[in-house]
């Protein structure tokens, strides 16, 4: 049996993005990835945990993939995680439904790779700044895998953006 991944993708707007949605519309063609749109699943931010729970259970490799807002996920994509991952199911006594699965972050940033350093704009680098969806990774059994970023994104041309969403494929599903 194939391993399966299954892309979270948590843009706000989904439409109107160049990198999120090109690089999911790229992850779309691949037949053992599932990509699904959070906030068009959840357009009044309620979300049914049992359905958000079964799609992990089917799943060998979680990716969250998002727009890096305020050093942080979107607001649904947090919410999702308050939610879905309860005590006794994902983490505490009994909660060992994702032991094993494989977590990765994926994630573009409008400023570039330059910017997430001590002597930067940002003055954190990303490792510093994904440490809570580490901490999630570890809580919950899952395998961190070092973070999928396209940084500079304001600045990426059409080439490069094909090339990104190819080497996001190749990371993300291909890898499994």
């Amino acid at each position: 049996m194939k391993k399966t991944t299954l892309i979270i993708a948590a843009h706000p707007s989904m439409e109107q993005s160049v990198v999120n949605k090109a690089l999911a519309e790229r992850v779309e063609k691949e037949t053992t990835a599932t990509v699904h749109y959070l906030y068009e699943a959840y357009p009044d931010g309620k979300i049914n945990v049992e359905k958000e729970q079964a799609l992990l259970l089917s799943h060998d490799r979680i990716v969250f993939q998002f727009p890096f807002y305020w050093y942080s996920t979107p607001a649904l994509l947090k919410e999702w995680q308050d939610t879905v991952l309860t005590y006794g199911w994902a983490y505490g006594s009994g909660g060992d439904k994702l032991h094993g699965k494989e977590f990765l972050a994926a994630l573009s940033t409008g400023g570039p790779k330059e910017a997430y350093n001590r002597e930067g704009y940002n003055y954190f680098e990303m490792e510093e700044l994904l440490k809570p969806l580490h901490a999630m990774a570890n809580l919950t059994g899952m395998k961190y895998m070092a973070p999928f970023m396209v940084q500079g994104v304001r600045m990426l041309t059409e080439d490069q953006l094909k090339d990104a969403a190819e080497e996001y494929v190749s990371y993300a599903v291909k890898s499994l």
